[in-house]
């Protein structure tokens, strides 16, 4: 498969890897089963630039409310905010690289759990 993803096909993968930040027991094979085919060095980076800066706080938080997920229109919304956001400021695309380094240091099992589904 190519590397350009329909919109329809980024935002099935976004809310796919969103599913690793429920607070709940996160069912990686699945994730795994729905990304599997895409370029996967872009679905890594859908998951630290683009699902994880709007999800992560849902790890964070001390006494997480009991929910089971995200609503899509939600997440994606969310992440068009921050994309849009990156885009239009210098000093933001700088403290999201630095965000995004956090990230992926800090959540780095999310991504070595879903590919350990992946053979």
């Amino acid at each position: 498969m190519g590397h350009l993803l329909t919109p329809a096909e980024r935002a099935s993968i976004q809310i796919a890897l969103a599913e690793a930040f429920v607070d709940s027991a996160v069912d990686y094979a699945y994730i795994a089963e729905r990304i599997r085919g895409y370029d996967l060095k872009v679905v890594e980076e859908i998951l630290y630039s683009e699902v994880a800066p709007v999800c992560f706080s849902n790890l964070e938080t001390p006494i997480p409310p009991i929910w089971t997920g995200f609503k899509d229109d939600w997440l994606l919304t969310e992440i068009e905010k921050e994309l849009q956001a990156r885009s239009r400021s210098g000093i933001r695309r700088v403290f999201d690289k630095l965000k995004v380094a956090w990230l992926r240091y800090s959540y780095g099992y999310i991504w070595k759990e879903i590919m350990s589904f992946i053979v």
